[in-house]
């Protein structure tokens, strides 16, 4: 049987978070991620994981404290779900989604949701996963999508008008960020220090409350690309990534 471990107050320190294991350059970003996590306990936030080294987790909270532009009630949403490398294919992801499910059902919530797309990006879940669970799309922006499984005849969570812009008056290139993914911190001083290094004028945006994630203007996870006004992905970048798109 997998045992799981869901973090805590009490543990979280000596517990890795999965994404960013033994990389040292990434080790701010974790620590900004664990007082995050830390700071959002209160709001019932849930990081689950299996009891191994891996990037293996579940993390979700409740829709109406969520880091997101999407607007419900009594829903759970969730962040993302990861079972990577050795672990795929041997029932974790199932077992995490059906945690996530009972826990929603015993707090009596009316569904649970998830951001998605038509075709897959980095850092959201798969489509077709979620669809084998009964989740349907509730809502869409471009090709961007949420899913939610309702356990009710409650009204099911959407984005918020703000998000459906997925523009910004600036006409730089534009980084909207959180703390939330532990990669973020360290890509923000690569590409910041090879901004100035080749005199590129290269703006960062950082959501830092739950005010500024609900207003955000566009699709948000936890990082957001935009040029020329428009938003153009929700893909973490690095320098390289960087210097290819602008070209």
């Amino acid at each position: 049987m997998n045992e799981y471990i869901n973090l805590n107050l009490d543990n979280i320190e000596e517990e890795h978070i999965c994404c960013a294991i033994g990389d040292p350059k990434h080790q701010e970003g974790v620590d900004k991620k664990k007082e995050w996590i830390k700071s959002k306990l209160k709001d019932g936030h849930v990081f689950r994981k299996l009891n191994a080294r891996g990037k293996i987790f579940i993390e979700y909270e409740p829709i109406e404290t969520a880091w997101v532009p999407i607007s419900g009630k009594n829903y759970e949403y969730i962040y993302c779900l990861w079972v990577a490398g050795s672990f795929k294919g041997k029932g974790i992801g199932k077992e995490l989604l059906e945690y996530a499910i009972k826990d929603a059902k015993e707090k009596k919530m009316s569904g649970i949701c998830t951001l998605v797309s038509q075709k897959k990006k980095p850092f959201l879940g798969e489509k077709k996963f979620f669809e084998h669970y009964g989740f349907k799309v509730v809502d869409t922006i471009q090709d961007y999508e949420l899913m939610a499984l309702p356990f009710d005849s409650s009204e099911t969570p959407k984005f918020n008008d703000n998000a459906r812009q997925m523009k910004i008056d600036s006409q730089d290139f534009t980084i909207y960020y959180t703390n939330e993914c532990p990669y973020v911190e360290y890509e923000v001083k690569e590409l910041s220090d090879y901004a100035k290094e080749k005199n590129i004028k290269l703006n960062f945006v950082k959501i830092d409350s739950l005010e500024k994630a609900k207003n955000a203007p566009c699709i948000m996870n936890n990082w957001a690309n935009f040029y020329h006004g428009d938003f153009i992905s929700n893909t973490i970048l690095n320098a390289n990534a960087f210097e290819k798109l602008i070209k």
